[in-house]
């Protein structure tokens, strides 16, 4: 095996493979995802300890993507590292207001401070990974639906009601998928190759929007996915998949870059249909 020589390479053949490997590599492959800062400044054995395996494990992970040891892995995450030197607006927000949240303990200012500042930084982060041919792809699979099918559940229903709501006003045909009695899944199997499916699902994800993606997909309907990792399982068989990473020391999920990306494929489509018409 040729080992991957770009972290984003390196990247797709982790979520491609990540299905095959065995627990205790799949664990490896997640943080790695998850954390690349982590994997490209900590040794071994540090990051042994923060995942929870032996050292000898993240060895055979490296061995097992085509690198003669951890250290050759290293490098591929360390020039992503390179690549993006310059601190991010969360950072250089939260470098800012550091003092200020110490001193202030849990003050409700303090908490709105780091509540902006991780939302700002979610938002940067979006507009940086997100790219144009993803957007346009995704217009175009729902400019071409028939009916556009919502589906999300806990914490991710919010933005498919959004969608629904915002879908509707451009009277096009959206259905919320609500769950309703446990008939998620069957309500999914409505939707025909004809039309399209938006799923939101993020850790942990939900079993029924896992199943209803699933079954979507060997059906052949047009998936797109909002998640927060090329490891979700809503990821694989979306004809498009929009990857929003969350912070992990956050009690709950901020909806802000969620919304705004379900906002800008709505006034996207809006303005495709706009065009088409006049």
């Amino acid at each position: 095996m040729t080992a991957p020589h770009t972290y984003d390479d390196l990247r797709s053949q982790i979520a491609r493979r990540h299905p095959d490997l065995s627990d205790r590599l799949r664990r490896i492959a997640e943080f790695a995802v998850q954390h690349p800062n982590d994997m490209a400044l900590n040794t071994v054995a540090v990051l042994a300890g923060q995942i929870g395996v032996q050292p000898s494990s993240i060895i055979r992970f490296a061995n097992s993507f085509g690198y003669g040891g951890f250290s050759d892995m290293q490098q591929v995450f360390r020039s992503r590292l390179v690549a993006e030197a310059a601190p991010s607006y969360r950072e250089r927000i939260a470098s800012m207001h550091g003092g200020k949240a110490r001193s202030n303990g849990g003050s409700p200012a303090a908490v709105l401070s780091q509540f902006v500042a991780d939302d700002i930084g979610a938002l940067e982060e979006l507009h940086d990974r997100t790219t144009d041919r993803e957007l346009q792809r995704a217009v175009a699979i729902l400019g071409k639906a028939k009916s556009i099918h919502l589906i999300g559940q806990g914490r991710s229903f919010p933005v498919a009601f959004y969608l629904h709501y915002a879908l509707s006003r451009l009277d096009l045909r959206a259905y919320l998928i609500d769950s309703l009695a446990g008939t998620a899944v069957r309500q999914a199997h409505m939707a025909s190759r004809e039309d399209a499916i938006i799923a939101v699902s993020f850790k942990d994800y939900s079993p029924d929007v896992v199943s209803a993606v699933e079954q979507a997909t060997d059906r052949k309907v047009p998936v797109i996915a909002i998640t927060d990792s090329p490891l979700s399982p809503i990821a694989p068989g979306a004809n498009v998949c929009f990857e929003i990473a969350e912070r992990r020391d956050r009690p709950f999920r901020s909806l802000v870059a969620p919304m705004c990306l379900a906002e800008s494929l709505v006034v996207s489509l809006g303005q495709q249909l706009t065009a088409r018409n006049s």
